[in-house]
């Protein structure tokens, strides 16, 4: 079973910046994509960010310019840089990972707890 640790959130001023972190553990044959989404209070939950394991990037419109991911693989971590914070921003944030099984090689979606991060004005 695959587990997935975030760490990073936490309160920060507008014009702030916070680096997420999610690394993932467990018996894994090849991680095909690590991404970020986020849910805002009565909102639906929306992509952040992703990248796959060839290194295709997709970005929300809303963080383009100001958040930045990446992956250290020999870690299995996802990490995303958040520049210039904004109230808008505020939203419990989500580590996603599609990864294939050691042994079934069957591919598999899971996601992390969620790490809250609130941006004050």
């Amino acid at each position: 079973q695959v587990q997935l640790v975030e760490s990073g959130g936490g309160l920060v001023q507008a014009g702030g910046s916070l680096r997420l972190s999610c690394a993932a553990s467990g018996t894994i044959f090849r991680i095909n994509d690590m991404g970020w989404y986020r849910q805002a209070p009565g909102k639906q939950r929306d992509l952040v960010a992703r990248m796959t394991s060839g290194g295709g990037v997709d970005y929300a419109d809303s963080v383009k310019g100001r958040f930045t991911i990446s992956i250290d693989n020999a870690k299995s971590t996802v990490y995303l840089q958040m520049n210039s914070l904004e109230p808008d921003d505020t939203a419990a944030y989500y580590c996603n990972v599609h990864y294939t099984r050691f042994y079934s090689r069957t591919k598999v979606e899971v996601w992390g707890q969620g790490t809250m991060v609130t941006v004050s004005s």
